[in-house]
């Protein structure tokens, strides 16, 4: 097989937009120009990766799945402890706020990001973080690049796991990513786009940055979920599946079965749906992708249709 040696690609590359230069940002409280947008050294994100994040986009001047977001922030926040004094409500204000001092009412993708806040002294302690949280929200001008879909992303098997709930458990959207950093970098030095990374017991959870399904014989197969972020995206396009009479099993399996897959799919908030070309230098199925595109039709329907809902019942 001859080796794929295109440029590489991320599942969050984007088309350029200049626009991006001059974004106003939120933080803590003001709405201030891109260069402007500081936090202290003594930040608990910046010292630790003490805090929890959440990625979003806006269609038609709505989040869409906004409440399913807001049910996984909550529940990380408290899980760890971080007192905001703000509820979802609040939160939708500084996104709805920064979206239209920036003028944006759809191609737009948030990153929220809330942290224990400044420290008293550089240590880790949480005690040390006395002067509330620091809340940051980021609203770039963002389409995917149609590359993405077109090409499909080549996935390299690591050896950094997704680890046990008790080390750090992978369902906190948190700012301590150097787990899936190190895969990351393992995956681009074997010459991928992106790291697949295994659970503990050695079988097929999830990328380094998106969660991924394989398709064979017309079944649609994902990991069980214990290891790995519980994504927005991976449970709309379960239910998608169940709604629309195509099997899907959240279920153990092994490289053996994701080699010989038919199609394979990465899903996440940025980029929806994006199709698997190779792992491990192993071309996936054809390149053709029947399942995958029923479920981005599907998956798009329901984007309109859940922002038009929400629209309604905010009148």
């Amino acid at each position: 097989m001859t080796p794929d040696t295109s440029p590489a690609h991320t599942t969050h590359d984007a088309e350029a937009d200049d626009r991006n230069d001059h974004i106003k940002i939120y933080v803590n409280g003001d709405i201030v120009p891109k260069d402007q947008a500081v936090v202290s050294v003594y930040d608990s994100g910046f010292m630790l990766g003490d805090g929890m994040w959440e990625g979003m986009r806006l269609y038609d001047g709505e989040w869409a799945f906004f409440d399913a977001h807001m049910d996984r922030l909550f529940n990380s926040l408290k899980s760890v402890s971080l007192e905001i004094g703000l509820g979802p409500d609040d939160i939708r204000k500084i996104l709805d706020d920064t979206a239209a001092a920036n003028g944006m009412t759809g191609d737009a993708h948030c990153r929220l990001m809330i942290t224990r806040g400044r420290k008293a002294k550089p240590f880790q302690h949480p005690s040390l973080s006395r002067w509330g949280p620091t809340i940051v929200a980021i609203v770039e001008h963002s389409k995917p690049a149609q590359s993405l879909s077109a090409k499909g992303i080549r996935l390299a098997t690591v050896p950094q796991v997704r680890g046990l709930p008790m080390s750090q458990d992978a369902k906190y959207n948190s700012h301590s990513k150097l787990n899936c950093v190190i895969a990351c970098l393992q995956a681009e030095q074997a010459g991928a786009d992106e790291g697949l990374m295994l659970d503990p017991h050695g079988f097929v959870n999830t990328t380094n940055a998106c969660n991924f399904f394989i398709v064979r014989r017309g079944e649609v197969w994902t990991s069980t979920g214990d290891y790995c972020m519980n994504g927005v995206t991976r449970q709309n396009v379960i239910d998608l599946c169940r709604a629309n009479d195509i099997p899907v099993f959240e279920k153990n399996f092994s490289l053996y079965e994701a080699y010989g897959a038919d199609e394979a799919f990465l899903t996440g908030t940025f980029g929806a749906q994006t199709p698997v070309a190779s792992i491990d230098g192993k071309e996936i199925g054809t390149g053709e992708r029947p399942v995958t595109t029923r479920i981005r039709a599907l998956y798009k329907e329901l984007v309109a249709r859940t922002v038009a809902e929400q629209k309604t019942a905010r009148g």
